[in-house]
């Protein structure tokens, strides 16, 4: 069931998805081996048949959706499938809200009756998906946007849809509202929902969000070379568009640092906030310069986000962190994952690629019920999910046998038990199931 935003503070301490099965990831603090360690994983990548999705030895996979699909609305599937999320839904269903990048002069569109901007074709899809992982039903939930790109999911039920577009209306353009926003869609929508621009939460180049359950903060990435880590207090936890306070990280000593290298895998670094004079620029992009200028950290094209709250021996919830990447960051611009603890004020560096064979521009990510981090790939070459373990551990999950396209949205079911991700190009949605916990110590999922 969907959590109200009265009882949303309940969940801190669950995982995003639900009440998944998940390890702690403290042992992911042995640092000196992080990012050059190689695992097996869960063993060699096996050639698919069907020459689409190569995976160890015990999984398997069907195709949910494709571009192209008459769907329930009568509208036809739209492409470029990207950022998603998982919801429990009635009668053991799951719930999948997902985005599409589209931009102006896409081919397709998110076809729905009151788009945010009708000339934009971006926006968010909705599908419900059964226990045996057949699709049921899905329908347009957001339209008239741009570039739909991640987002996140919320405690109190709903898909937070990230514009990655700041695009200002013209006589050229035919645009007419300002974009770079981020909009709300509740999984429990049947249809499309009236579009809401998130204007307090800034307007910029959006990418990904993550609630801490415990505070109601949203924390957000921006995918831009020279982009800034920010936060949103809200002034009611729950209801993003009361409005609130948007600020920016700042690495306390190094004001305005840029972190896409010379920083050491594993080293705790204080952080403070600085507030955003003006989240909501309406003749320029400028939030990230804002906060430039008041000494926040640079991070070289933040992209996915993932909340986890660790449990501890006694099995009661424990620290609070988020996960994030840089897309581009590190020497060989294969990329970098953080970590940034709240009730710390700490961020450090936690992976970074020493070579692109083992992890080439990670985009969004997810913890796995085994408590590895699942990261999609979105590299100029052959794309790969990448696992990486609590001991320290780098491996491929699963291989993009299609082409080179990125793969996209990485979610789990409710119950744990399906691995949900798109290929991006040509709009493909599949559901990965198998042996989760296999030599993890717990019993397995399938």
């Amino acid at each position: 069931m969907t959590l109200s935003r009265r009882k949303f503070f309940a969940v801190a301490g669950t995982t995003a998805v639900g009440t998944l099965m998940v390890s702690p990831l403290e042992g992911l603090l042995a640092r000196k081996a992080f990012g050059k360690k190689l695992g097996k994983g869960y063993g060699p990548l096996l050639p698919d048949s069907n020459g689409l999705l190569d995976l160890p030895s015990g999984f398997k996979y069907q195709v949910i959706s494709r571009t192209g699909t008459l769907m329930s609305d009568g509208n036809l599937e739209p492409s470029n499938h990207d950022g998603m999320a998982a919801f429990p839904g009635p009668k053991n269903t799951t719930i999948l809200v997902r985005n599409h990048e589209l931009s102006i002069n896409s081919d397709t569109r998110v076809q729905v009756p009151n788009p945010y901007d009708p000339i934009c074709r971006g926006g968010t899809t909705t599908l419900v998906v059964g226990r045996d992982r057949q699709l049921i039903k899905q329908f347009s939930s957001l339209g008239g946007t741009i570039r739909n790109c991640a987002g996140g999911l919320t405690p109190w039920g709903s898909w937070i849809s990230c514009e990655e577009d700041t695009t200002i209306p013209s006589a050229t353009n035919g645009v007419t509202k300002l974009h770079g926003y981020n909009f709300e869609v509740p999984a429990s929508a049947t249809s499309s929902v009236t579009p809401v621009p998130l204007v307090a939460m800034g307007r910029f180049n959006h990418e990904a969000i993550a609630v801490d359950p415990k505070t109601g903060y949203v924390y957000q990435t921006e995918d831009r070379g020279d982009s800034l880590f920010y936060r949103f207090i809200p002034k009611v936890p729950g209801r993003l568009k009361e409005g609130g306070i948007l600020q920016a990280l700042r690495i306390i000593g190094r004001p305005g640092v840029n972190t896409k290298t010379g920083f050491v895998v594993g080293q705790k670094l204080a952080v403070d906030w600085v507030n955003i004079p003006d989240p909501n620029p309406t003749t320029t992009d400028n939030v990230r310069v804002q906060g430039r200028n008041l000494g926040a950290a640079q991070f070289s094209r933040g992209e996915g986000i993932y909340y986890k709250s660790n449990k501890d021996k006694k099995g009661k919830n424990g620290k609070r962190e988020f996960y994030f990447t840089a897309t581009d960051g590190g020497p060989v611009g294969g990329g970098q994952v953080w970590r940034y603890i709240p009730g710390e004020e700490t961020i450090e560096l936690f992976v970074e690629s020493q070579s692109k064979d083992e992890l080439d521009m990670p985009d969004n990510i997810v913890v796995a019920p085994c408590g590895d981090l699942i990261l999609c790939e979105d590299g100029d070459g052959d794309n790969f999910l990448i696992g990486i373990t609590p001991s320290g551990e780098i491996y491929k999950f699963a291989r993009n046998a299609l082409q080179t396209g990125e793969f996209a949205g990485a979610c789990f079911s409710p119950d744990g038990r399906t691995l949900f991700v798109n290929i991006q190009s040509p709009g493909i949605t599949l559901a990965i199931w198998g042996p989760w916990n296999s030599n993890r110590g717990n019993s397995s999922l399938s």
